[in-house]
């Protein structure tokens, strides 16, 4: 290893992974939930219960929330910061890639190691993403790496390193941060006949360390807020992901095997012809050294774990990306004239994608721009509503307006409040019933074109256009008009958009 490589490989990440995050809007349907609950627990002074619409929300812990409120401290609420612990994490990951990789291997293994994993489509895409997943992959890494060197040097101080990461790990996700390491180190030492090490006087030490620190929140936590925190977040945001899929059209047994070759893109499809030829050739080999053994069993065992999770989503894997890079460093050492005309080409083609085409992407998946249109067509206090269109948290992280969710009546409400141990549990953002709407208020309503027609059988008054986007068509009330018959879309081209003045004539319940 040599500091040269760490600065050059640091300037390398800070580019590709930095350059342009002030051009990225924060999107829906994730990311806008980390960010508003940083920034309602920033304006409650709040930095232990993390919430959003004025309710706790248990979905995280709370980690990656002092993140963002660090970055918004530092940078003050902008993009940037948004995206700002990401892009550190996902340099400080390839640093760590390298310098572990080098460890074991040699100077260059580390450098292609780095770079090759620094230039997939996943690794890319979570160093801008405002999501956990990064940090997560930082400690689990840190994690193994730490037990691993503990393995192989016996030196103590390894252990409660692993252990300290595992409990930032599970400050950062959950119980997953202690869980997929330990199946990791539980599977290497069954394979290496060394269970016993398991009972070493510095493993339980560097237990109790773990528990030393997740208790400085989970703690105050559950004194805090008792059964509804343990029920919701260990009930329904870990056992109930666990066992009932969230999103059944995932649940299919190929799809974290479409997710390795979309995410490990540009290598996958250099690596998955070479694994088949020497599959068929039968010059394929279970590793037999305890580095390469280790290598593997982390990769395997990370991809077993969340196959046979209910729940499946595409970042769940990400963290067997770094032994899967370096074992495939290995076989482009000889191939390093192809090596790096293709991190060359992937590190350009990204340069310039998050300069151009990523902003319009991620804007037609924000609503940056409509916040700006709300707060410009309506006063502080209007009521905004949201009707057949997932819940976009965007609009009030931007606005300050926050949401209603319009449903037909007082019982479609209680369906779809949060109920114990089911998927309603997310559906904390205020609701609205149709009977409930006072026409004589300020109102504003954002649809899409799948729900406007709909709109226009269930929900009483007149209504303007005042704009779209992709995504979202939006309505303001027009107030004292005529309540005479009228033609549902009878269209004026005397504005920018084409306004629509409509009556929505639906039954009051």
């Amino acid at each position: 290893m040599r500091r040269k490589d760490f600065l050059y490989l640091a300037v390398f990440g800070l580019v590709l992974f930095m350059l342009g995050n002030w051009l990225l809007p924060v999107t829906d349907p994730v990311e806008s939930n980390y960010t508003q609950t940083a920034k309602e627990m920033i304006a409650a002074g709040d930095y232990m219960s993390p919430r959003i619409f004025g309710n706790y929300w248990y979905d995280k812990p709370i980690l990656f929330y002092l993140e963002l409120i660090a970055a918004f401290k530092m940078f003050g609420m902008t993009d940037f910061a948004a995206r700002f612990f990401p892009a550190v994490f996902a340099v400080a990951g390839i640093l760590v890639t390298y310098a572990f990789a080098a460890k074991l291997y040699s100077r260059n293994v580390g450098i292609f190691a780095a770079v090759l994993l620094a230039t997939t489509v996943e690794y890319w895409y979570l160093g801008h993403a405002i999501i956990t997943d990064m940090t997560l992959f930082l400690t689990v890494s840190l994690t193994l790496i730490s037990f691993y060197r503990g393995y192989e040097t016996d030196k103590p101080v390894y252990y409660y390193l692993a252990f300290a990461a595992a409990a930032v790990a599970v400050l950062t996700k959950g119980p997953i941060g202690l869980a997929l390491p330990g199946l990791v180190i539980l599977v290497f030492l069954a394979w290496q006949r060394a269970l016993r090490m398991l009972l070493n006087i510095h493993m339980l030490g560097g237990l109790v360390l773990f528990f030393a620190i997740v208790c400085l929140w989970y703690l105050p936590m559950y004194q805090l807020h008792g059964s509804d925190f343990i029920n919701t977040f260990l009930g329904v945001h870990n056992v109930l992901r666990a066992t009932v899929p969230e999103h059944p059209r995932n649940s299919v047994w190929y799809y974290y095997l479409m997710v390795f070759a979309v995410g490990f893109f540009p290598w996958s499809f250099v690596i998955v012809p070479v694994f088949f030829k020497k599959l068929f050739t039968r010059q394929l080999h279970l590793p037999s050294g305890d580095k390469e053994r280790f290598l593997m069993i982390w990769a395997l065992a990370v991809f077993a774990a969340f196959e046979v999770m209910a729940s499946k989503y595409t970042t769940y894997t990400f963290p067997y990306m770094m032994p899967l890079a370096i074992l495939m460093a290995k076989y482009f050492l000889s191939h390093e004239k192809m090596f790096w005309r293709m991190a060359k080409g992937m590190s350009a083609f990204y340069i310039v994608m998050v300069m151009t085409v990523v902003p319009f992407v991620t804007q037609g998946h924000s609503g940056k721009d409509l916040a700006s249109l709300l707060r410009a067509n309506s006063t502080a206090d209007a009521v905004v509503l949201t009707y057949g269109v997932r819940y976009p948290v965007s609009i009030p992280y931007y606005s300050g307006r926050t949401p209603k969710r319009l449903v037909a009546t007082d019982a479609d409400i209680e369906k779809e409040r949060p109920q114990k141990m089911s998927w309603t549990a997310t559906n904390i953002m205020p609701f609205m019933a149709v009977s409930d709407m006072d026409l004589s208020e300020d109102t504003i309503i954002v649809t899409n074109k799948d729900s406007r027609e709909k709109l226009g059988d269930e929900v009483p008054g007149f209504w303007e256009e005042i704009g779209s986007d992709s995504e979202y068509i939006v309505y303001k009330l027009v107030p004292n008009h005529d309540d005479g018959r009228v033609d549902r879309a009878e269209r004026k081209n005397d504005t920018p958009y084409g306004t629509i003045i409509q009556r929505l004539s639906g039954k009051m319940n």
